[in-house]
């Protein structure tokens, strides 16, 4: 899966505040994510988020 920094991530699950949007701040081993709801960032294992998420919006068709 072709996951880079600055994509917005669209999860099955959603974050404790509600929110499924996450932003990439890391790609390696581990993903590290910022939710767009509340702004707190998670370290999540790729083989765990690669599973979850649902749609991988690129950074272009933000701005």
């Amino acid at each position: 899966m072709d996951v880079q920094v600055g994509d917005v991530l669209t999860m099955k699950k959603k974050h404790p505040c509600g929110e499924n949007h996450f932003l990439v701040l890391r790609v390696g081993m581990d993903f590290k994510i910022r939710c767009l709801g509340c702004g707190r960032e998670v370290m999540v294992p790729r083989s765990k988020a690669e599973k979850n998420i649902r749609k991988i919006s690129r950074e272009e068709e933000h701005t």
